[in-house]
């Protein structure tokens, strides 16, 4: 019964239903024919939700949102547009810079692509660049932020897997960069080539008033990372410290939140964290009746029937996260995948902190991957240019991030490197 419930699920993400509800449907359907009671369902979408450090979700998505309605979003965007804006293709760099910060802020691709692209793509494509490009910087700089910290991918892995948060983010950090300059790189050959514009240069009297005006995005990151690895609060707390962070920066700094655009960003941010833990609680369940059927431990012996090789064997579970990610939201695969993977790379003698890194970097790349990554339709949409445009387009970054990708699953050091700093 157990294929044909993941034949449902296919078949309903075929036909465009949230991911979401083909979770639900075709686990209750699962539940209907082998005669389980229904009182199962929610108990064990409880126990899936009932994760203290999953309380830290709600807080970030809330804070993020607070600081894109105060009108941090601006900000950061004009901060780095006055570094970069002067270079061959600058507003494209300012793109990928703009990503890196908000990051700290969002800590999810979809988010950056839509906060990002909605100013970003429109004022690229004004100054004359192509619309497919503009909008394929845009997504592929967008998978910078799940990398970074704090990230609500690697929230959820350590969620998943009792590995400390705090290490996690540290472990993404140094990968995360090296994202940034891999796309910044291609970005600035392929606008050498084609001529695009460059901007005016800055004085520095401009980039200074710029960065007293992003200075509070930036503390933030810094606040919420150090302490965390400091031991100041825990990955809950530190929701809780970004929020009432960006009330008092956006209502006495900014003076652009009002008691009605933060009730509305309440009502938004209970809607998205509504929807997040509804998945979270069918995706506890999928994996309950995953693991009573026992396709993990049938997937794991057939990847180790392949091969045994820890080198080939990570090559394989790169391209089967690909591909998922390419056609399924990251937080819903980490939480049915994930678990199974990571059984399958610590038995190769892969380090649980490594392969975390790994499998968010993967997933995230499947979010720009062609027929159905996400970021790619966000981002052409707001571009209004064909998706196959965008990712022709965003081909050249789609390779860099695989190269990315490709070192730090077999340089260890590049994850593990600032996390041993602090054993």
């Amino acid at each position: 019964m157990v294929w044909i419930m993941f034949f449902l699920f296919f078949i309903l993400l075929f036909l465009r239903f949230p991911i979401a509800f083909a979770l639900g449907i075709s686990t209750l359907s699962y539940l209907l024919v082998e005669g389980f009671p229904l009182v199962t369902l929610p108990l064990k979408m409880y126990s899936g939700i009932d994760v203290f450090v999953l309380l830290s979700i709600p807080g970030f998505i809330l804070a993020g949102n607070l600081m894109n309605v105060c009108g941090m979003t601006d900000r950061i965007i004009r901060f780095s547009n006055n570094l970069l804006g002067h270079i061959r293709g600058g507003l494209s760099l300012a793109n990928i810079g703009a990503s890196m910060v908000f990051s700290g802020i969002s800590g999810t691709a979809i988010s950056d692509t839509a906060s990002i692209g909605s100013v970003m793509i429109p004022a690229m494509k004004k100054e004359g660049y192509d619309a497919g490009f503009s909008c394929a910087v845009t997504a592929a700089s967008s998978t910078i932020g799940p990398i970074i910290p704090p990230s609500l991918p690697m929230i959820i892995a350590g969620s998943l897997t009792g590995i400390s948060i705090g290490k996690l983010f540290l472990a993404g950090a140094i990968p995360g960069v090296l994202l940034a300059i891999g796309l910044a790189v291609v970005s600035y050959t392929i606008s050498v080539r084609k001529k695009h514009p460059k901007q005016p240069k800055a004085t520095w009297k401009e980039r200074g008033s710029s960065f007293i005006h992003a200075f509070w995005a930036l503390l933030m990151t810094f606040l919420i990372l150090f302490g965390i690895i400091g031991g100041v609060f825990t990955p809950t707390e530190a929701s809780v410290v970004a929020v009432l962070y960006a009330l008092f920066i956006g209502t006495f700094f900014y003076r652009t939140l009002t008691w009605k655009n933060i009730f509305a960003v309440i009502t938004s941010s209970a809607g998205t964290t509504a929807s997040l833990m509804l998945l979270v609680g069918f995706a506890n369940l999928f994996g309950w009746i995953l693991i009573i059927e026992q396709v993990p431990q049938n997937l794991a012996e057939l990847l180790l029937t392949i091969t045994q090789n820890k080198f080939l064997l990570l090559l394989l579970i790169n391209i089967l996260l690909i591909i998922i990610g390419s056609f399924m939201e990251t937080i819903a695969a980490l939480l049915i995948i994930y678990p199974i993977l990571l059984n399958v790379a610590v038995f190769a003698g892969v380090d649980p902190v490594q392969f975390s890194v790994i499998a968010v970097l993967n997933l995230i790349i499947g979010l720009n991957t062609p027929p159905v990554g996400v970021c790619l339709f966000v981002a052409s949409g707001i571009g209004k240019v064909s998706v196959e445009k965008v990712a022709k387009a965003g081909l050249p970054f789609l390779l860099v991030s695989i190269l990315v990708l490709l070192l730090v699953t077999y340089i260890p050091a590049i994850s593990l490197f600032l996390p041993g700093l602090f054993d």
